[in-house]
Order: C-alpha cells, then sequence, then structure tokens
C-alpha cells in the first residue's frame, strides 16, 4: 500500500477488501468444501467396500456350508450385491459364484445371464475374461458352441492365453474340427512350461493324434 494518513491508508484497505473481500471468502469456502467433501466421499467409499466385504463372505460361507451349498442363500446375496454395490468387484465375483451354482443345479440360463451381466461392463480385465471363459463353457452345455466359439476369437493377456485355447480347442471339438482343435491345443501348450503343458492338455492332444477326440 501507498504511504499518507491513517484516514487514507483506513479508505484504500476499505477499497481493497471490497474488491477482494467477497472472492477470498467465496474461495476459502469452496477449498473446505473440497477438503471435507472429499474425507466424506472417502469415508463412504470405504464402508462401502467393508459393507461388500461383509455380504461377499457371508456368500462364501453359503457356498462351504457343511450340509452342501446353500443355493438360494447364495442367490439372495449375490442379488444384494448387485443391488447395492452395482458394478464393484464384490458383486462381479459374486455372480460368478451365482452362474457356478447355477450351473451346478443344471439352470444354464440362470449362469448365462449372470455371466453375461460381467461381460457387459467388467470391473477389471481379470473378470472379463472369467466371464468370457464361463460363458462360452455355458453355452456350449447350452449346444451353442459356435456361439461360445465366437466368444473367444482373438488373443488374451498372457495369463490367460493358455485357458482360453485349450477352452478354444475344447469347443472345436465338439464341433467335430480337430484339425483346428489340435492347433488350439498346441498354442495353449505353447503358452505353458514345460512341466505345467504335461497333464490333462497332453491328453488332449493325444487323444486327437489317435482320432479318439
Amino acid at each position: 500500500m501507498t504511504s499518507g494518513t491513517d484516514e487514507e491508508q483506513l479508505a484504500q484497505i476499505k477499497e481493497w477488501w471490497q474488491r477482494n473481500g467477497m472472492p477470498l471468502l467465496l474461495g476459502g469456502a469452496l477449498a473446505l468444501v473440497l477438503v471435507f467433501g472429499w474425507q466424506f466421499w472417502q469415508k463412504h467409499q470405504l464402508n462401502q467396500a467393508q459393507s461388500a466385504s461383509t455380504v461377499y463372505q457371508q456368500m462364501l460361507n453359503a457356498v462351504l456350508e457343511e450340509g452342501g451349498v446353500n443355493a438360494a442363500e447364495v442367490s439372495r446375496l449375490g442379488n444384494l450385491l448387485k443391488k447395492e454395490f452395482a458394478g464393484s468387484h464384490y458383486a462381479q465375483y459374486g455372480s460368478l459364484f451365482v452362474a457356478k451354482v447355477a450351473v451346478e443345479s443344471d439352470r444354464l440360463d440362470e449362469a448365462a445371464t449372470e455371466l453375461r451381466s460381467v461381460l457387459d461392463k467388467p470391473a477389471d480385465k481379470t473378470l472379463e475374461e472369467l466371464a468370457r471363459q464361463r460363458l462360452a463353457r455355458v453355452l456350449a452345455a447350452q449346444g451353442k458352441a459356435e456361439e461360445g466359439l465366437a466368444l473367444l476369437e482373438g488373443d488374451a493377456n498372457e495369463a490367460f492365453a493358455a485357458s482360453r485355447e485349450e477352452l478354444r480347442g475344447d469347443l472345436l471339438v465338439k464341433l467335430g474340427r480337430h484339425d483346428d482343435a489340435h492347433a488350439a491345443y498346441s498354442k495353449a501348450k505353447e503358452s505353458l512350461s514345460q512341466d505345467a503343458a504335461i497333464g490333462g492338455l497332453q491328453l488332449k492332444l493325444d487323444d486327437l493324434a489317435r482320432g479318439e477326440a
């Protein structure tokens, strides 16, 4: 500020405040809203995750009950996860469990619906691939191997490359396309270590070579 009498300085302060006071107050208020709003959002997200985790654990307990899977409870909890925590990892892993129980009860349409709900809007790449491969198997069990095969077009990421190609081979065998199945199994074997490739996958290749597939 410029020098002058006390009255002049006071007048300058008043003028400055009239020009800048309100924006400063609004800026400070906005900063407080942002800080407290961010803290509230983080706390809400944490509470949501904890609540979803509790429901998911209850679902696991229903799957692992000593007397056998409690299918009704699994379905109820799966619906609760989708309703209250839609799109979350917990909700989508819950859908995978619901689909698994449905397959074991031969309710293939229900399983396909659950898996498609994950595949349509996956929470991450892992869930997308799990839902894709499981849906392809369900479709094959429904006599829709061609539709299942279409889901497996293209390359999966490295972690799922072998399982996708092996699954493609299984579906191609169902369709009687043994040469293509052999190529898929071979590609799956190439994606695995030598030790890992010895087992069921090698048996499938041997069966095709003997014409027993």
